[in-house]
C-alpha cells in the first residue's frame, strides 16, 4: 500500500503518491491546471526538501524528490 506523503502547496495541505514531482504538476496542485503557452510565466520555489536538495526552484521539465511537508510557492504571472 502506497502511503501518501503531504506536500504544502501555496499554504494548502495537497497530497502527493509518488516519491517526486515535476514543475508541471506541482503548477497543477496549486492552480487546477497547468498552462504550457507564452503568456503565463510560472515560478516554483520549494523549501524544507529532502537532505540533498533542501531549498531551490524548478523550471519546465524539472522534477525534485519529496519530502513529507515539504513547502512549494507557486505563482503565474500573465504576460498580456
Amino acid at each position: 500500500m502506497t502511503h501518501a506523503t503531504i506536500l504544502i502547496i501555496n499554504g494548502r495541505e495537497k497530497e502527493w503518491n509518488d516519491k517526486a514531482i515535476t514543475f508541471e504538476q506541482v503548477v497543477t496542485l496549486a492552480f487546477g491546471t497547468y498552462q504550457n503557452n507564452d503568456r503565463t510565466i510560472y515560478t516554483v520555489t520549494f523549501t524544507r526538501g529532502q537532505n540533498e536538495k533542501p531549498q531551490g526552484s524548478l523550471v519546465a521539465g524539472d522534477f525534485v524528490n519529496v519530502k513529507h511537508k515539504m513547502i512549494f510557492n507557486v505563482t503565474a504571472t500573465d504576460k498580456s
